[in-house]
């Protein structure tokens, strides 16, 4: 298991310790899972599914939640220098 922090977005940013997938794995390359493309019954193409690959787990445990900075309307512009 390879551990790194994360900033997650949903439902409100906090840093989150996850998992990472293994850079040296035979399966798929390090990039955590495999992309299969299909079509439908007329061979054109419909999608794509991910495979995830057995070297990562897809979790996250939530260490810190960030704060929420205030909106700033724009006040439009300044004369003031930008020094």
């Amino acid at each position: 298991m390879r551990l790194r922090i994360e900033v997650t977005h949903c439902p409100r940013r906090a840093l989150a310790l996850t998992d990472t997938p293994r850079p040296d794995c035979p399966n798929c390359w390090g990039k955590g899972g495999i992309a299969r493309h299909y079509g439908d019954h007329t061979g054109e193409y419909a999608g794509t599914e991910w495979e995830s690959c057995p070297c990562w787990t897809q979790w996250a445990v939530t260490l810190l939640p960030l704060p929420r900075w205030p909106r700033r309307t724009p006040t439009g512009y300044s004369d003031e220098p930008p020094f």
